[in-house]
C-alpha cells in the first residue's frame, strides 16, 4: 500500500478513531484542537512527551511510524498506562485503551503528572513497559548494555537506567535513520573493480545531499541495515507500506565521471545463499538464469544427441579443440531457438534452491550449490554497487580496443584507471613487479608458462616498467567484436557469448573491450523501435519503467498497444568501473535509472587491507 495512504490514516482517521476530541478535553485542551490535522500532533507530543516538536518527524518517512508509536504510548502513560501489555497495546494497536481514556473522566481514570522519578512507587510502575520498549528498540544488547553501565551513581530523581537507555536508544536510531537516509550513508568497497582508484577494504562516506536523497520506496524498514539483518538473516523490510520514486532537491545534478553509488540494476531479483557474505551468491539472477538454462540443455544432450557427442569429445582431443566450443558450435543452434524454454526449466530449478552451472557441463559432474531459492527486492533494497559515471543521459558511447568514447571523443581517463596488458619480448620478473607494489595476490599479474603473462596497470606504472624493462613489450588485451570481421558469419557459440554482455542478445555482439555505439536514453526522449533495436530497450521498458512489451511477427506492442515508438519516463546513465578488466558494470547489465541513483561517494574514511590499516587513505577526498 501506498504510504500516502498511511498519511491519510494517520492525520485524518487516527485521531477520529482514537477519540481525540473526547481525551483532549480531559487534558486540558479545546475539543476542536483534535480536527485540526498536524496541530493536533503538536498537542500530543506535547501532552504525552513534554516536546511539541517531535510532531516534525511525523512526517519523514521511514520515521513516522515510530513517532506515530511514540505518540501513542507518551499518550497513554499520562493516564497511568505502564504494564508490559498496555505498552505492547500503545505501541502496535492503541485505540482499546485510547476509547477507555476517550470514555472514562477524572474520578475513574485521572490524568497523572509526569512521572515522579523520586518515588519508587512510581518508577516500580513503569519498570516493565520500559523493558519492553528498550529490547524492541535493541534486542538483548540494549540491555547488556545497560546493565553494564547500571553501577555508576544515581542521581535523585534521574530516570531509571532502563528508562534512560529506552529513550536514548530509539531517539539515536531514529538520528541515525534520519541522517543514514537523507544525508550520508557509510559504504565499504567490497570487490576491486574499482581498483586502483578505490581499493578494497576501503571504507566511505555517501552524499546524499550531492543529487538529493530519494524518499525511500520501503519506508517501513529496521533503522541502520540495508536488506539483511545480520546474524540472523532475515530481511530487515516490509512492502506493506511503499511509496512512489521522489528525489528531495540536491545541491547538484550528476556529473559526468562522478563516483557514483548506486542500487544494482540488475538486483531486483537474487538468489539467497545464507552461507555466502551478504547472502548473495550470484547478483546478476538474469545472467545467472542464462547460464543455468544452458546446463540445462548440456544435461538433455546425452539423450538427445549421445551419438554426436561420442564424436565431438573425439575431435576435441585430436585437435587439442576446446569440448564445450565444439559442442555449441555444432548443436547450439537448438539452444538458440529454444532458449526461453531453457530459461522456464532453469527459473523453476533456481526457485526451489538448486544452481548447477557453477560446475560446469554435466560430464563434469553434478556440482551444485544449495541456496534459499529467490528474493524479489525493491529499488531501494537492492545491493549498492560504486562505478564511474562516464556517461550522462543523452550521450552517445562507443568502446575501441578498450578505449571509451563519449560523443565521438576519448573519455576522461582516470588517473588509476587500470587496463590489461599482455607481456612479449623480454620477459618480466616478478621482483621487477613487487619493487613497483604490484602484487599477484591482489591480482595486479597473473602467471603463464613462461612466466609473467598478463599485467594489470595504470598509466603511472606502466611507465615505470617501461623504463624499467625497455626491450618487454605491452600489448592492451583485446576482445574483438566478430561484427568487426567483414564476411565471416559468427558461429553458435559467438552467438550464445553474447549472452554474457549487454543487452544479453544473442544477435547483437559487445565485448568488454569493444562496444557497439549507443546512445543513453534521457528522459522525454523518444526512440523508433524495431526489431533490430529493442533487444537495447526490452529492461528499460519492462524492469525500469513497468511496461509489457511483447514481440510479435507484425511489430512491437506495449501495454497491449503496437508502438513504433517509446518515450522514455526517467533519466539513465553509464557507469563503469576504473578496474576496467575486472568490472562488472553497465557492459554486463546496462544503464542505471535515475531512481537507482544512491548518492556521490566523497571520502575514504578508513581503509584496512591485508597488511592492516592503510593510514595514507584515511579521510582521502574521492575526486
Amino acid at each position: 500500500m501506498n504510504v500516502l495512504y498511511y498519511y491519510l490514516f494517520l492525520i485524518l482517521v487516527h485521531p477520529i478513531f482514537s477519540l481525540w476530541w473526547k481525551s483532549f478535553k480531559r487534558m486540558g485542551a479545546d475539543a476542536w484542537k483534535a480536527f485540526v490535522p498536524i496541530y493536533n500532533y503538536y498537542i500530543v507530543f506535547k501532552f504525552g512527551a513534554g516536546k511539541p516538536w517531535w510532531f516534525v518527524l511525523m512526517f519523514i518517512p521511514g520515521i513516522h511510524l515510530i513517532m506515530w508509536m511514540v505518540a501513542n504510548l507518551s499518550f497513554i502513560r499520562r493516564f497511568g498506562f505502564f504494564s508490559v501489555g498496555d505498552t505492547l497495546q500503545g505501541i502496535f494497536f492503541p485505540y482499546l485503551i485510547l476509547w477507555k481514556i476517550a470514555n472514562a473522566n477524572d474520578s475513574t481514570l485521572p490524568v497523572l503528572a509526569p512521572t515522579n522519578w523520586v518515588s519508587p512507587v512510581e518508577a516500580a510502575k513503569r519498570t516493565n513497559g520500559d523493558h519492553v520498549v528498550l529490547f524492541l528498540a535493541l534486542p538483548v544488547i540494549g540491555h547488556a548494555v545497560a546493565y553494564l553501565l547500571s553501577f555508576r551513581s544515581k542521581r535523585i530523581g534521574k530516570k531509571s537506567v532502563i528508562k534512560e537507555w529506552g529513550d536514548s536508544i530509539v531517539f539515536a536510531l531514529v538520528a541515525a535513520s534520519i541522517i543514514r537516509t537523507y544525508v550520508f550513508e557509510p559504504f565499504q568497497i567490497p570487490t576491486g573493480s574499482m581498483e586502483k582508484t578505490l581499493l578494497v577494504g576501503d571504507f566511505l562516506f555517501v552524499n546524499k545531499l550531492a543529487y538529493g536523497a530519494k524518499v525511500p520506496v520501503t519506508p517501513l524498514s529496521f533503522p541502520l541495515v540495508h536488506n539483511t539483518i545480520p546474524w540472523i538473516n532475515v530481511k530487515s523490510y516490509l512492502t506493506i507500506e511503499t511509496s512512489n520514486y521522489y528525489r528531495l532537491p540536491g545541491f547538484g545534478n550528476v556529473q559526468r565521471n562522478d563516483v557514483m553509488v548506486f542500487n544494482y540494476p540488475s538486483g531486483d531479483t537474487a538468489i539467497y545463499d545464507p552461507r555466502v557474505p551478504n547472502g548473495l551468491m550470484g547478483h546478476d539472477y538474469h545472467q545467472v538464469v542464462n547460464s543455468e538454462a544452458l546446463w540445462y540443455w548440456f544435461q538433455s544432450l546425452s539423450q538427445t544427441h549421445p551419438q554426436a557427442l561420442q564424436i565431438l569429445q573425439q575431435k576435441s582431443i585430436a585437435e587439442n579443440a576446446s569440448f564445450e566450443t565444439l559442442i555449441l558450435d555444432s548443436l547450439g543452434g537448438d539452444f538458440i531457438s529454444n532458449a526461453e524454454t531453457w530459461r522456464t526449466k532453469a527459473r523453476i530449478g533456481i526457485a526451489s534452491g538448486k544452481t548447477y552451472s557453477r560446475g560446469g557441463m554435466p560430464e563434469k559432474g553434478l556440482d551444485y550449490i544449495q541456496h534459499a531459492g529467490i528474493i524479489y527486492r525493491p529499488v531501494d533494497k537492492r545491493e549498492n554497487y560504486i562505478k564511474r559515471c562516464v556517461a550522462l543521459p543523452g550521450d552517445e558511447i562507443e568502446i575501441k580496443k578498450a578505449i571509451l568514447y563519449i560523443n565521438g571523443k576519448v573519455a576522461y581517463k582516470a588517473p588509476n584507471q587500470n587496463l590489461a596488458y599482455t607481456i612479449s619480448g623480454e620477459p618480466l620478473r616478478e621482483s621487477k613487479l613487487s619493487s613497483i607494489g604490484l602484487n599477484q595476490d591482489d591480482g595486479d599479474y597473473t602467471i603463464g608458462q613462461n612466466g609473467v603473462e598478463t599485467v594489470f596497470l595504470t598509466v603511472s606504472k606502466r611507465k615505470e616498467l617501461e623504463k624499467m624493462s625497455p626491450k618487454t613489450i605491452f600489448t592492451l588485451v583485446e576482445y574483438p567484436q566478430y561484427s568487426d570481421i567483414p564476411g565471416i558469419k559468427p558461429t553458435n557459440s559467438e552467438l550464445i557469448h553474447n549472452l554474457d554482455n549487454f543487452p544479453k542478445d544473442f544477435y547483437v555482439n559487445n565485448t568488454m573491450t569493444d562496444f557497439t555505439k549507443f546512445r543513453i536514453p534521457k528522459k522525454d526522449a523518444v526512440v523508433k523501435l524495431s526489431k533490430e533495436n529493442i533487444a537495447w530497450y526490452r529492461r528499460i521498458i519492462t524492469a525500469y519503467e513497468g511496461h509489457k512489451l511483447q514481440e510479435k511477427e507484425d511489430g512491437i506492442y506495449i501495454d497491449g498497444k503496437k508502438a513504433a515508438s517509446y518515450k522514455f519516463a526517467m533519466n539513465y546513465y553509464w557507469l563503469m568501473g576504473d578496474n576496467r578488466y575486472n568490472s562488472a558494470d553497465s557492459r554486463v547489465w546496462g544503464c542505471v535509472p535515475e531512481d537507482h541513483v544512491v548518492g556521490r561517494a566523497s571520502i575514504v574514511w578508513f581503509s584496512k587491507g591485508s597488511n592492516g590499516i592503510r593510514w595514507d587513505r584515511v579521510f582521502n577526498v574521492i575526486r
